[in-house]
């Protein structure tokens, strides 16, 4: 159950999709007689649901670690670019990393990945608009991890619903993008106070917009008081190699 959005109640009941490889398909226990976001029974199935879920992302946690595999879920709205530094980082980053990938439908992401060589596995929600842990469970079974430094989850672009559910990575990198306008930190608190990294991408069309970077940085920082903050953008590759060096420091760190 998606806490900010209620996107998992339909009609008369409660559901929430565990995800799907191809046609397979899993679904949470239904809760009938007209659910609301304060009926005391939604909220006792809202609990269990994200309680499962935790005891998944804390599995998911225990085989990054088994494996000595840095999780890092990616987060953004759609278009910010998560897919396109990936395909960038792979061309500067010391460590080996693979890619969960997840979307509503099609596999054009993680095809992106494969022709860069990146091993990727995609994840078609169909109707969730976030990835869970269930989910990533269920993608790392489709991946090789030996040899592999990074795991990295690029979850559903969305800035609401992915900051509620924990899929068993250790760090969260939020990215916004300077097209999307001067107000998305302020207005999705809630993902940003989550972020380990922000990511102010597309920072090469600062130009074209009325945007004040500035004041984003001390709006994330307001929310956040020790978060990291970076500006990226494709045209300027030292940009992305500082990423990948934030994420080999952490990842030297743990």
């Amino acid at each position: 159950m998606c806490i900010e959005c209620g996107c998992s109640v339909r009609g008369k009941e409660v559901e929430h999709s565990h995800g799907h490889l191809e046609e397979d398909e899993h679904k949470h226990e239904h809760l009938h007689d007209n659910p609301q976001l304060n009926d005391k029974k939604t909220v006792s199935v809202i609990k269990k649901i994200l309680d499962k879920n935790n005891h998944e992302a804390e599995h998911n946690r225990t085989h990054f670690n088994s494996k000595k595999i840095l999780g890092i879920n990616l987060m953004s709205s759609p278009g910010s670019g998560k897919t396109t530094l990936l395909e960038y980082l792979a061309e500067v980053a010391d460590f080996k990393f693979c890619v969960v990938e997840g979307d509503l439908e099609t596999n054009k992401d993680a095809d992106r990945l494969k022709a860069k060589n990146i091993p990727a596995v995609q994840i078609q929600t169909g109707s969730a608009c976030h990835l869970d842990a269930f989910m990533v469970h269920k993608g790392l079974h489709h991946l090789s991890l030996d040899n592999i430094d990074v795991c990295f989850v690029e979850n559903v672009g969305n800035l609401v619903c992915p900051a509620s559910y924990d899929v068993g990575t250790h760090l969260n990198i939020v990215l916004v993008s300077v097209p999307e306008g001067q107000d998305k930190i302020a207005k999705y608190p809630v993902m940003f106070r989550h972020a380990d990294l922000v990511l102010i991408t597309k920072t090469d069309l600062l130009p074209y917009f009325k945007y004040d970077i500035e004041a984003e940085k001390k709006e994330a920082r307001r929310i956040k008081p020790n978060v990291d903050i970076l500006e990226i953008n494709i045209n300027d590759i030292d940009s992305i190699k500082a990423v990948a060096d934030w994420i080999e420091f952490k990842r030297k760190m743990r």
